[in-house]
C-alpha cells in the first residue's frame, strides 16, 4: 500500500471541497490529476467537516471497500448532510467550513491483558482505535487523541460512543483494533502521519 505525499493529499482536498460547492449547485471543473494510482487504491477514509474549529460532521470507512477518490466523494456528502448528530449543511456555512481528509491503514486487532496492558499499548496521537462488544461498535480517529490524551478517559469515551458503559473497557471483554491515518487539512496544508 502505497503512502500519498502531500501533492496527493491536496488533490483530495479539492475534490472535497468541488464536492461540497457542486452540491450546492456551484458549476466548476473537477480537479485535475485523480487518475493517478495512489488515488486509485483502496483504502479507509473518513472526512470530517469543522466550522470555527468545532466538529460539523465526520463520516468514512474503516476499510478500503472503494478507491480514495470514490470514498472522499461519497464520504464528503455523508459529512455534509447525513451525519445525524448535525443539521444539515447550508450554503451560508460553507465558506466558514473547514475539510479534513484522514487515510487509513489497515485495522490490526490489538492483543492486551489487562486495562492496564491496553492503556500501555495504545500509542496516544498515532493509534486510532476501534473497540467492540457483541453489536456495540465504535472507532475514534487518532485526531481526538488531542481532546482526550489520557488513555483512560479516551477508553471511557469511546465506550459511551459505543453505546456502553464507561467503564466497559475495563473489563477485558472488548475487542480492540488500532490503525494509524494519514491527514490532510484545509488551511494546515499539513501531512501529519
Amino acid at each position: 500500500m502505497t503512502s500519498l505525499n502531500a501533492e496527493q493529499g491536496k488533490l483530495l482536498l479539492k475534490l472535497a471541497r468541488f464536492v461540497l460547492e457542486e452540491q450546492f449547485g456551484k458549476q466548476l471543473a473537477e480537479p485535475e490529476g485523480l487518475d493517478s494510482p495512489e488515488l486509485r487504491q483502496h483504502r479507509g477514509a473518513f472526512i470530517t467537516l469543522t466550522k470555527q474549529g468545532i466538529l460539523r460532521g465526520c463520516i468514512g470507512s474503516l476499510l478500503g471497500v472503494e478507491s480514495l477518490i470514490d470514498g472522499v466523494r461519497r464520504h464528503t456528502v455523508n459529512a455534509a448532510f447525513h451525519d445525524h448528530r448535525f443539521h444539515m449543511l447550508t450554503a451560508e456555512e460553507l465558506p466558514e467550513v473547514r475539510i479534513a481528509i484522514s487515510v487509513l491503514t489497515p485495522p490490526q486487532p490489538l492483543a492486551y491483558i489487562d486495562s492496564n496492558d491496553l492503556c500501555r499499548k495504545l500509542q496516544p496521537q498515532i493509534d486510532g482505535v476501534i473497540i467492540q462488544q457483541d453489536l456495540a461498535e465504535a472507532t475514534f480517529l487518532p485526531q481526538v487523541w488531542e481532546e482526550l490524551s489520557a488513555p483512560e478517559l479516551f477508553l471511557d469515551q469511546l465506550c459511551c460512543k459505543a453505546g456502553l458503559p464507561s467503564t466497559a473497557w475495563r473489563s477485558g471483554a472488548l475487542t480492540v483494533q488500532t490503525y494509524q491515518a494519514t491527514r490532510f487539512a484545509e488551511k494546515e496544508m499539513l501531512c501529519q502521519n
